[in-house]
């Protein structure tokens, strides 16, 4: 499974990355993540605003931070 953030790196950003890694940490998943910061790849994406999460190349969510639970049900478990 490839988790990736997209994003400057902004409070937004990290903290998305944290609850993300709790949540596959959580589940027992195993996981290679992936911060985006450059601007030309995270355009590349249908996505308007960040912080984004990508899982295996599927847009999850953007311009917000979702809840843990609703991370774990984007994981597929």
């Amino acid at each position: 499974m490839l988790i990736k953030i997209l994003g400057s790196g902004c409070a937004k950003c990290n903290r998305l990355e944290q609850l993300t890694r709790e949540a596959v940490a959580e589940l027992g998943l195993t996981a290679e993540f992936a911060h985006v910061r450059d601007m030309d790849q995270i355009m590349a994406y249908p996505i308007m605003t960040t912080p984004a999460l990508v899982i295996d190349e599927e847009v999850k969510c953007a311009g917000r931070i979702p809840a843990k639970d609703e991370i774990k049900g984007w994981l597929g478990v």
